[in-house]
């Protein structure tokens, strides 16, 4: 009898097959980031004032430069970030067109009210963006009364990535991974090629809730088809360099949102590899772990025998005349129930839909705060994903020394200690408030990158999927709520975000060190064993899916 693990160390654990599969994998992980994160360049918000044909003609007539006329006609509140944004949204209330205005100083002789301040109405004629480009809110005006529309279309994608979370894992558990994995990337390239060509909001927001759907679903999907191919002693590389990947679609995306300053042009560009990715019906097959869990050894066998052939190996001696042994062949249905009918991994599951919650607050709640004070949007966000990149080489030397759970919580409990010391930090001292955030984005960046490997490592193979999917739909919820962190929090003090960030990323840390530590452990094929992983004895038998073979003499 042997486990598909031991058919590995024969086949080859990470052989040229695997080396292939994984890389064109990591594809699909770069292509996800403009999907997560592009609301960045998609919906970026330039300097703004509202627009009025009268002012316009004066401009002209007076020779103002645009320095001249949003001095002269643009109402000036206060100092303050909130007062700054209404005065872009209010103008004076004037007759623009009385020949009496001059061109010095046009506003010296009107009238004022008993408090000696200019009558201001809100803009009736539109607004005029001080940029060459384009985003979704200067076409669509999302600004003033419409600002909230903004935060709905992010909003709406996490909403989507909440909702497939549920659905998309049992598919993927039920019907394999890769029917999940081609079916979630052709839906992912017609629905981004309909945001990009998206007639009005309500259309825009519509076809950006359906790519939320399932993009999310075909990138963890990636990963549990590259995990379950790869033998343990490579499961941990993988895992980190398939996030990597993700870092490497930031750096791109933050080049080409550079280049294409027109928010279609950058929504299409994005979206086209996707449609190449199909051709990965021919190039991928079926994880055999899961034929093996659906009591599907032919194909699992034939598969097998694929793999030995491209990593020139040869064909095991023990997959001739292959049967499951008859108490553990029974096919197993993925059901929610198995999340939480047993106490470990019940245990599992709620503390990992906290730290996932927890993790997708932070990391995007810190690109938001950063944006906020941006000045060079392009450098900032390239600067921002560039620190992510020490964070993968931290745990590769880290986590086969030192194990999965305490770089986790140290990444967790150093990135709320540095939001806190952050928030107190003044003004001045910008060199160490910069420093700090690239400390708390490395951290953050860290426990992200170690939760996708740990996830995976304490389910079974058939609920593995499914377990991914539900407790990651948690950092959906995560993504919804932090817009009105990070914006509504910052109008009663500033820095209160980063302390809400501070508590949530501390218990973080803590509840990391209440899960079993899965260095060197095999991946759990059955309850039984996910239940065993919390024993120190790592000796134990486990009850693993075998294969019974059948000699002849």
């Amino acid at each position: 009898m042997t486990s598909f693990d031991d058919i590995l160390e024969d086949i080859g654990q990470f052989g040229l097959f695997q080396k292939q599969l994984f890389f064109i994998m990591c594809l699909i992980s770069a292509v996800y980031s403009p999907i997560y994160v592009g609301i960045v360049f998609l919906g970026f918000v330039p300097d703004f004032r509202c627009n009025n044909s009268a002012i316009e003609v004066l401009m002209s007539n007076c020779g103002w430069s645009v320095e001249n006329e949003i001095n002269y006609t643009v109402p000036q509140l206060d100092d303050s970030t909130d007062a700054l944004y209404m005065s872009q949204c209010l103008q004076y209330d004037i007759d623009w067109n009385s020949t009496s205005l001059s061109c010095t100083d046009p506003l010296r002789n009107i009238t004022t009210s008993s408090n000696n301040s200019l009558p201001v109405t809100s803009c009736t004629d539109g607004w005029i963006f001080n940029t060459t480009g384009s985003s979704i809110v200067t076409e669509f005006n999302l600004v003033c009364d419409d600002a909230w529309k903004l935060d709905l279309f992010q909003s709406i994608v996490n909403l989507g990535f909440f909702i497939g979370s549920v659905f998309i894992g049992y598919i993927a558990d039920r019907f394999g991974r890769k029917l999940c994995l081609l079916t979630t990337l052709f839906i992912t390239a017609v629905s981004g090629i309909l945001v990009a060509f998206a007639p009005t909001y309500p259309w825009l927001v519509t076809f950006r809730f359906i790519q939320g759907l399932v993009s999310k679903g075909s990138w963890l999907s990636g990963y549990t088809l590259v995990a379950e191919f790869v033998g343990l002693e490579h499961r941990k590389t993988v895992g980190i360099v398939y996030q990597a990947a993700f870092t490497i679609g930031l750096l791109v995306l933050a080049g080409l949102a550079y280049i294409l300053t027109n928010w279609r042009w950058l929504q299409l560009v994005v979206t086209l590899p996707n449609f190449g990715f199909l051709t990965y019906y021919w190039c991928v097959p079926e994880s055999p772990r899961w034929l093996l869990s659906q009591n599907r050894k032919k194909e699992a066998n034939e598969i097998i025998q694929d793999i030995a052939k491209k990593n020139k190996k040869a064909v095991p001696h023990t997959l001739q005349n292959l049967t499951a042994m008859e108490e553990t062949g029974d096919k197993q249905i993925p059901s929610f129930t198995y999340l939480v009918k047993t106490p470990q991994i019940r245990k599992h599951t709620f503390i990992l839909m906290y730290t996932w919650f927890a993790c997708a607050v932070i990391y995007q709640g810190l690109i938001m705060h950063m944006g906020t004070s941006s000045s060079d949007i392009y450098l900032d966000f390239f600067i921002s994903a560039m620190v992510e990149i020490p964070a993968a080489f931290i745990i590769i030397v880290t986590v086969d020394r030192i194990g999965r759970r305490y770089p986790w919580a140290v990444g967790c409990i150093i990135t709320g200690i540095t939001c806190f010391v952050t928030a107190f930090i003044p003004e001045g001292l910008h060199w160490l408030r910069v420093t700090l955030g690239c400390v708390s984005r490395m951290g953050i960046t860290l426990s992200y990158e170690i939760i996708c490997l740990v996830n995976a490592e304490l389910y079974p193979t058939f609920i593995r999927n499914l377990g991914i999917m539900v407790c990651s739909s948690m950092c959906d919820i995560g993504g919804t709520i932090t817009p009105f962190i990070v914006y509504r929090l910052a109008n009663v003090w500033k820095e209160l975000p980063l302390i809400v960030f501070a508590v949530i990323g501390i218990l973080s840390g803590v509840l990391v060190l209440f899960l079993p530590e899965t260095k060197g452990r095999a991946l759990p094929e059955t309850i039984e064993e996910a239940e065993s992983l919390h024993k120190k004895d790592k000796t134990i038998k486990m009850n693993v899916t075998y294969l019974e073979v059948k000699t002849t003499d």
